[in-house]
């Protein structure tokens, strides 16, 4: 009789998840962003979002926590219970190279969450004032050359793609700049465009609205080719930088480590239904993003080639930030 009852508890206690995951959701979904308002990732998730209150008839909140190169939101997203209601906007930084820099992080990017869907990929642009002399990267570099630790390039903070960006331009020329970390990513080319800062390098949907505004200019794109959206921006190597130099990012959706498979499984699937609509493929072209339609597998296995890289890049730079 006793082994009777423990059987059906066990059994009933085993249908839970199966249960819960049949009706998800029935209430809110909350992103965390580690970005803040009017950056692109915020403007594509918001996007992104309202389609998938559509399908899902719930609402899906945005709650953007920038700061601390990501380590904020990271944190935040940590502690959500894993039970699909609570999901992280990341780009690769926080997954593929904050581990490579620091010790001690307040989170375990493989151990405390596991990956839902990719959303996009995108490459960076170098930018410069507007009314800079220079207008190629060559030109920037011997400028450089010829003032050690005079010129000096933005990054929104120690160790994100951006650091890396300045840093790889500086091993790449054998120059020395100045690194200046700014709080959020929008000062950096404000920064830019009044002199405050010499260069930095950013993506199209967060620069553009400054290059629309005659405040910024493109010297080159840090890509191995040249992008459809801007035909006319050559390529680092185009426009007199070093060769191969190449900087990219992606940005994915991630759930606190635990989450039923089902749940994870359904996101996925309604993410890539978001992502393949022509009207947001349009929207995602027209900010110079590629759309990433990833099972959680691949998304997986793109960190992790990721991660070795960047492992040699911040081995070779000789970065440490503890």
């Amino acid at each position: 009789m006793f082994k009777r009852a423990f059987l059906a508890l066990a059994l009933s206690l085993a249908l839970v998840p199966a249960a819960r995951s049949q009706t998800w959701p029935d209430k809110p979904v909350k992103v965390i962003l580690p970005f803040p308002t009017g950056t692109g990732p915020n403007t594509v998730m918001r996007l992104v979002a309202e389609r998938l209150a559509r399908i899902w008839g719930q609402q899906v909140i945005i709650e953007n926590r920038a700061g601390a190169n990501g380590w904020i939101a990271m944190e935040a997203a940590k502690r959500a219970a894993p039970d699909g209601y609570t999901l992280l906007q990341a780009d690769a930084p926080p997954i593929t190279v904050a581990p490579h820099l620091w010790k001690k992080l307040p989170y375990d990017p493989v151990k405390d969450f596991e990956p839902v869907a990719g959303l996009y990929r995108t490459y960076y642009f170098v930018t410069v004032a507007a009314d800079s002399k220079w207008n190629t990267v060559g030109e920037l570099v011997a400028a450089a050359k010829a003032n050690p630790g005079g010129l000096s390039y933005g990054s929104s903070g120690n160790g994100g793609n951006l650091h890396l960006g300045g840093a790889m331009m500086e091993r790449a020329t054998g120059t020395k700049m100045l690194h200046v970390p700014f709080k959020e990513t929008t000062q950096i080319y404000i920064a830019v465009n009044t002199g405050d800062i010499s260069w930095a390098v950013g993506t199209a949907s967060t620069t553009q609205p400054m290059l629309k505004a005659n405040k910024v200019k493109y010297l080159a794109i840090t890509a191995p080719r040249r992008s459809p959206l801007f035909p006319e921006v050559p390529t680092v190597a185009e426009s007199q930088g070093p060769a191969n130099y190449e900087l990219q990012t992606w940005v994915a959706l991630y759930a606190p480590a635990g989450v039923p498979k089902a749940i994870t499984t359904k996101i996925n699937a309604d993410v890539n239904r978001v992502l393949q609509d022509p009207e947001v493929r349009s929207y995602f072209g027209k900010v110079g993003f590629d759309a990433l339609v990833q099972t959680p597998a691949e998304v997986q296995e793109m960190a992790r080639k990721d991660s070795a890289m960047f492992k040699d890049v911040v081995k070779d730079l000789n970065i440490s930030l503890d």
